[in-house]
């Protein structure tokens, strides 16, 4: 048998812990987290828009009105923010993806579509660096048969580049 720095519970972490039969007696139960408490929970591990916690919290069995009151608190706090929901999705992935990816990304995240259009707007001027970016860490050289190109205009597309993009970094029409 090992014997580990810690104590081992049966069935991991979500296992409720056990009365203790010395000292006062049985512990209380514990009570089931509000849902505001479930909101925050989510916001502490990263950004949520609006729509994603309304939708988390719903499906995990809570009213309409109480998510709908949890979430207009938070948001008063400043807690829930579109924006920086943007912000953080932008920053994390738009040296991997291409307009067309990121805008279906935020669309997914219940995001308005206003600011989604502004977003896309402010990163058009960007998006051949970052193809020609992703492109060099990928493959590096430019290919030489026609079933090369198209794997790496695949492999373009793939990620939410246009097509006139890719076919000019494929193509090698980038320049430095």
């Amino acid at each position: 048998m090992v014997n580990w720095p810690f104590k081992v519970v049966q069935g991991g972490g979500n296992a409720q812990p056990q009365a203790s039969t010395q000292g006062r007696g049985k512990a209380p139960p514990l009570a089931a987290p509000t849902v505001k408490a479930r909101a925050v929970s989510l916001l502490a591990q990263r950004e949520h828009s609006r729509q994603e916690l309304s939708d988390k919290l719903t499906a995990a069995d809570a009213s309409p009105d109480e998510v709908e009151q949890a979430l207009a608190q938070l948001e008063a706090k400043g807690l829930i923010d579109d924006t920086r929901v943007v912000e953080t999705l932008v920053n994390r992935r738009s040296s991997k993806l291409g307009a067309s990816r990121l805008r279906q990304e935020l669309q997914a995240k219940g995001v308005s579509a206003d600011m989604v259009a502004q977003t896309m707007a402010d990163l058009k001027g960007t998006e051949l660096a970052r193809a020609q970016g992703v492109w060099q860490k990928k493959f590096g050289q430019l290919a030489s048969s026609a079933a090369e190109r198209n794997k790496q205009a695949r492999f373009l597309a793939s990620r939410g580049f246009s097509g006139d993009v890719v076919r000019q970094v494929v193509a090698g029409c980038v320049e430095d």
